[in-house]
């Protein structure tokens, strides 16, 4: 299929740059969005979401990681670039998860 004009692209083009970049981009959330977590939860936030409990810091961080997913699929779809998606979708939320994780493994002291 082509464009409005009916050029298309080779099957051998190469990939654009902005769906290798929005890999990082959703790394970047993730920290970010954990750090933001971790530091008002030793700042001494202990209500989060409606949730007073000692892991609600927990939900939170599954908040983070819902929204690098969803930040995820909204780049690489902005990118419409076709070839290489379930590569760079899979590349962003394995990031996303790690930073998720450290940043959990770092709130153990808090939740216990």
């Amino acid at each position: 299929m082509g464009d409005a004009h009916g050029h298309t692209a080779p099957a051998d083009a190469p990939s654009t740059a902005w769906g290798r970049w929005a890999i990082p981009v959703v790394w970047a959330i993730a920290a970010v969005g954990s750090a933001l977590v971790v530091g008002a939860a030793y700042a001494g936030r202990r209500d989060w979401f409606g949730d007073a409990s000692q892991a609600a810091a927990y939900t939170a961080l599954g908040m983070v990681l819902a929204a690098s997913v969803i930040a995820s699929m909204a780049l690489q779809l902005a990118s419409r670039e076709p070839h290489g998606f379930v590569g760079r979708v899979s590349a962003s939320i394995a990031g996303a998860v790690v930073a998720v994780a450290v940043a959990s493994l770092a709130l153990l002291p808090i939740a216990l």
